[in-house]
């Protein structure tokens, strides 16, 4: 039977209205993130690239997740392909010294060329000349930070330490920290030179995006620093418990094969008398 003028009509503003919604729906999730309005959270890695950070970056994108790598100079120079990758990946690229000392304590005509050095094999690696660093440790003083400053450089510490270093076997207990200390706003410290870690995130992210967090990069959550200052500090705070966990069947499973061993920091071979941390301290 045909239908009536009337019937069409109400049918044909209808059609309408649900467009109207969908493309607002739509307009709103394809936004870009503004982590003053939006549940941010900064990931980021140290001491790479390793032989694990190609699987982080595609763990990463597979997730559609950007984070910040703070990379050690004389590891992007013995793998500048390797650092390239991240870049390409469209992740954050920061400056981690040249051969992870503690930068507080080494004489300080040895200060300045542990960030240049860096930040000219990052550059020549990476295409990025770093705005941000990491010092080894989290370990500055103010006469650092004014040699950091001339290079374009702001310290970036971190508000959640969940000590994945010393939990490579048992990430239980690195997952435990990352529940109990992420909100809104956080920059975390992991390492790539952990295949634990990799196996934490790729299980980890589904968690963060259940709890409607989107996962930056440090300038993207923080914005442009000032040369020479030092974002956040070096200890977790009182737990938040903000984290709700998700159903074990929505976690990603995982190959059965072992973790393979770190891949230490490089010697120091530059600054007599000084270690580069890290497992064995980077022998």
């Amino acid at each position: 039977m045909p239908s009536s003028p009337k019937l069409v009509a109400i049918a044909a503003a209808a059609a309408l209205f649900l467009a109207g919604c969908g493309a607002s729906e739509t307009a709103a999730s394809e936004r870009p993130v503004d982590c003053a309005k939006d549940k941010c959270v900064a990931l980021t890695f140290d001491d790479g690239p390793t032989p694990f950070t190609d699987r982080l970056v595609g763990v990463l994108n597979d997730a559609g997740a950007k984070a910040t790598f703070f990379m050690i100079g004389n590891k992007v120079a013995a793998n500048p392909a390797g650092a390239r990758r991240v870049a390409d990946a469209g992740m954050e690229i920061g400056n981690h010294t040249w051969e992870h000392p503690n930068m507080t304590t080494i004489p300080e005509q040895y200060v300045p060329e542990q960030l240049s050095k860096a930040q000219d094999a990052i550059a020549a690696a990476t295409g990025q000349t770093p705005t941000l660093w990491r010092p080894a440790g989290g370990l500055t003083d103010d006469a650092v930070n004014a040699v950091a400053a001339k290079d374009g450089l702001a310290g970036v510490l971190w508000d959640v330490i969940p000590f994945d270093w010393i939990n490579d076997s048992n990430i239980a207990a690195t997952r435990y920290m990352l529940m109990t200390q992420i909100k809104p706003g956080s920059v975390v410290l992991l390492h790539d030179s952990y295949s634990s870690t990799v196996d934490l995130v790729e299980q980890f992210i589904p968690v963060l995006k259940a709890n409607g967090y989107h996962l930056v990069t440090v300038s993207q959550l923080l914005g442009d620093r000032a040369p020479g200052s030092v974002y956040g500090g070096r200890d977790n705070g009182p737990p938040v418990n903000l984290l709700k966990d998700i159903p074990a069947e929505d976690i990603p499973a995982l190959p059965a094969t072992p973790s393979p061993a770190p891949m230490p920091n490089f010697p120091i071979t530059d600054i007599p008398g000084a270690n580069s941390g890290g497992p064995n301290n980077g022998v």
